[in-house]
């Protein structure tokens, strides 16, 4: 197809550094007239004006600002992040042109914001634009974390033109109803914080002053104690745009039309989704874990769609770090001298192997996973649990030669691979709910925080009322463990927790949890009981997220599935593998007042009878490598 081109007049460029300059400030206009406000970086000449050369384009899409400063673009030996503008004469001396672009509503880019849902539309336009400049040879590598990969994936369902590669760094929604919004149906609470929190840059609180002031003024902690909000009761109400598309996600209950959009579904796109080469990366206590798998598993197996996995140990957007939580995962957690030099490093190598058809020494196409585990367990002179860990590579995921193992909760409270039968209930009071201690989190400050923690209640973590108290002493968690493992067990796949269930409520929730328990030592007297996954099925989907219905009074048992996220961990010898069952995980997902009023509504609550049955159909199902 011959390319044509746009004339459209670029701003002036300025001086960025030597041989850099910048079109600052580009308004592309989308489909319906919005601007969105684009920065050209391109290669200067030494009469310091742009080199007309037509070159391959990296681009990245944000409502972070684009002349910011990101958290994350650092390295062990560069721990300062990079500016946006450092970071793009960085790739311009590497013969590219970088663009950087405002999302929608956000800074110098017109329109309202409505969170992830004009990411496909406005991506699409944008790389069209960019595929009609002089500056542009026809070939486009996206990149960007998190709301960075998501408008990735967002504008590969609508297969754009120039579109090249794709380097997608903890993000991009494969179905945000059942990861990254919605979780097992219910609100992922990081929702919430992040609009509350996004809210103050927005450009309502940015041109009215007492709009900051007011949103500033109102007591995050004190609101998360009086959820569900609604319109007008609530501590974003004081920007209607983000209020509303937050009680959006959080009231709409039903995987229907809503839901099933380009920007957030990119699983019902696959089969036409553009066959370019992939990064895909996340890490084990990051919120997009499901995500990213699925998003690999779901295009996977075309030749002319090469693809990469790598799953850190870390947190979201952490890849230079070895530290998460209380727990250190030894000197090879980071990325950097591990998959590659840096991750900078290995974006540098992706862009040249496929935007400019070099060969360079890239260890892309396999599947990078980190083995968490196999450290000391001691608590190191910064006072953190040693728990180690290392790379391992798998030619797919889920790894080929790993083996099913089925543990079974039993009436004593053990786990075997033996079913016994049995019942066990407890109360779940909403108005108690059991607290969030760390987890596969992100956005969540300063209510809760991501990563591994000894499950004990602590002053650190919202909603913990008794410190030093395990969360395993509360009469609502049914706890269920191994004997100490008499040798290593490495769990390495899916996590699959089925349970048959009752309550005497018109919905309720279960949670599952995965603990790698470390026996009692001199540095942790009481053992250390450290979260590995964890998961949050709420019953009104029990035929269906398509399909919500509340309980029948006479319904009695019925099946049910939770699937925490994948993970990869070594249970040494000597430890127990621990499944924890209870009916909340709060504020990580929203409460369930076991009334049955629809999603994000309720005014009234009550306190469910649950009950666990045991037996065949209560199992916990991990996989496992033999070492």
């Amino acid at each position: 197809m011959t390319r044509t081109t746009d004339t459209i007049a670029l701003t002036p460029a300025e001086p960025v550094s030597e041989g850099v300059v910048v079109h600052r400030n580009c308004m592309v206009a989308m489909r319906d007239g919005v601007r969105l406000a684009t920065d050209v970086y391109r290669p200067a000449g030494p009469d310091g004006q742009p080199d007309p050369t037509p070159r391959p384009v990296v681009f990245e899409r944000t409502p972070y600002d684009k002349a910011g400063t990101p958290r994350t673009e650092l390295s062990v030996a560069n721990p300062v992040s990079l500016s946006r503008p450092a970071l793009a004469a960085r790739l311009v001396a590497e013969g590219y042109v970088v663009i950087w672009q405002d999302c929608r509503g956000r800074y110098d880019s017109e329109g309202s914001f409505t969170k992830y849902l004009n990411e496909a539309e406005d991506g699409f336009d944008s790389m069209r634009w960019i595929d009609a400049q002089a500056f542009s040879n026809g070939r486009v590598g996206t990149m960007g974390l998190s709301y960075d990969a998501h408008v990735q994936m967002a504008l590969a369902c609508l297969n754009p033109p120039g579109l090249a590669c794709m380097a997608i760094d903890s993000g991009g929604f494969s179905n945000a109803f059942t990861c990254g919004i919605r979780q097992g149906g219910a609100l992922e609470m990081k929702q919430a914080t992040w609009a509350y929190n996004r809210a103050m840059e927005a450009p309502l609180a940015k041109s009215d002053p007492a709009v900051l002031n007011a949103i500033q003024a109102e007591s995050l902690f004190d609101w998360m104690k009086h959820t569900p909000w609604s319109k007008g009761r609530s501590p974003v109400r004081w920007d209607p745009d983000y209020e509303a598309y937050l009680l959006d996600q959080w009231q709409n209950g039903t995987f229907d039309g809503f839901w099933q959009k380009t920007g957030i579904w990119a699983a019902g796109h696959y089969h036409d989704f553009p066959k370019v080469p992939i990064i895909f990366m996340s890490s084990w206590y990051d919120a997009y874990v499901q995500t990213t798998l699925e998003n690999y598993e779901g295009l996977k197996g075309d030749a002319d769609r090469p693809l990469t996995l790598i799953m850190g140990p870390w947190t979201h957007g952490n890849r230079s770090q070895r530290i998460f939580g209380d727990v250190d995962f030894g000197p090879e957690a980071v990325f950097d001298g591990q998959v590659d030099a840096d991750w900078l490093a290995f974006r540098i190598k992706f862009f040249a192997r496929w935007l400019k058809d070099e060969a360079p020494d890239l260890r892309d196409e396999r599947v990078h996973l980190f083995a968490m585990g196999g450290g000391s367990g001691r608590k190191t002179a910064e006072g953190h649990l040693d728990h180690g860990g290392r790379w391992i590579e798998a030619s797919d995921w889920p790894i080929p030669e790993a083996e099913a193992l089925s543990l079974y909760p039993a009436p004593d409270m053990t786990l075997s691979e033996v079913p016994q039968s049995g019942a066990l209930s407890y109360s779940y009071d909403p108005a108690n709910p059991v607290p969030t201690i760390g987890g596969s989190l992100t956005s969540g400050e300063p209510i809760f925080t991501g990563g591994a923690f000894d499950q004990t209640e602590d002053t650190r973590f919202f909603g913990c009322t008794t410190p030093g108290l395990p969360l395993i002493a509360r009469r609502d968690v049914l706890s269920f463990q191994t004997p100490p493992l008499p040798e290593d067990l490495l769990v390495a796949g899916p996590v699959t927790i089925r349970l048959r269930v009752s309550t005497d409520a018109p919905d309720t929730d279960f949670t599952a949890k995965l603990v790698d328990v470390y026996p009692p030592s001199e540095d942790y007297p009481r053992g250390y009981a450290m979260n590995i996954t964890d998961g949050i099925f709420r019953v009104r989907y029990r035929k269906g997220y398509d399909r919500p219905e509340p309980l029948a009074a006479d319904e009695g048992a019925f099946d049910i599935t939770i699937t925490p996220f994948a993970t990869v961990n070594l249970f040494k010898a000597g430890h127990r593998l621990r499944l924890d069952i209870s009916s909340s995980n709060f504020p990580k997902y929203d409460i369930n007042f076991n009334t049955g009023e629809p999603e994000g509504t309720a005014r009234a609550s009550r306190v469910a009878l649950n009950t666990v049955h045991l037996g065949e159909g209560t199992a916990l199902e991990l996989h496992i490598l033999k070492r």
